[in-house]
């Protein structure tokens, strides 16, 4: 888990602190946790441009990008397209290659994938 460090008003660190004290959260990590989680919930476009200027930075990969936006691939594809950010194609590391793998075995075909007159695996 990563950690930050940075200020913020008295008053806010008051009311967390008051939070914490009456159970509200765990400690205050928590409570900074759940805002920005709640942040980028309620932020879907600063949610992915967030991705996208991580990706186009190279920081993480199209799936990374993906999750982060909350979107499947294929979306955040279009997403960097309509960005005019460049795709990067292959796979950048093992671990890449295992999500890859990973994402590809849960991928789900139309409702006759498991007819017989669908291909065999």
């Amino acid at each position: 888990m990563a950690r930050i460090t940075g200020s913020y008003p008295d008053d806010l660190d008051l009311l967390i602190e008051g939070a914490v004290e009456a159970g509200v959260f765990g400690g205050k990590s928590d409570a900074l946790r759940e805002f920005v989680r709640e942040y980028f919930d309620d932020h879907e476009n600063e949610r992915i441009a967030a991705a996208v200027a991580l990706y186009e930075r190279e920081r993480i990969t199209l799936g990374d990008a993906a999750r982060l936006a909350d979107v499947d691939r294929w979306t955040m594809r279009e997403i960097l397209r309509d960005h005019d950010v460049d795709l990067r194609l292959g796979l950048v590391d093992e671990d890449d290659a295992a999500y890859e793998a990973e994402t590809a075995s849960e991928l789900e075909y139309g409702e006759d994938s498991n007819d017989e007159e669908s291909p065999a695996k």
